[in-house]
């Protein structure tokens, strides 16, 4: 009975694994702290260029 218990067990686990891992999540993907200072790095790039060329065409 005990060896049937856990083999039904384990294979219960095994179905509850793969159902979880096929379920879509809405938690986004994580981003290191380095990674965030780059893309920040960028974005002020980016904006800091932006701001040059609305200030030369008003000229």
């Amino acid at each position: 009975m005990n060896r049937k218990k856990k083999i039904n067990q384990v294979l219960k686990a095994k179905v509850k694994k793969m159902n979880a891992k096929q379920q879509k999540t809405n938690k986004p993907k994580y981003i290191s702290k380095a990674e965030r200072a780059v893309i920040a790095e960028k974005e002020a790039q980016s904006n800091t260029l932006a701001d040059d060329s609305s200030a030369v065409s008003t000229d």
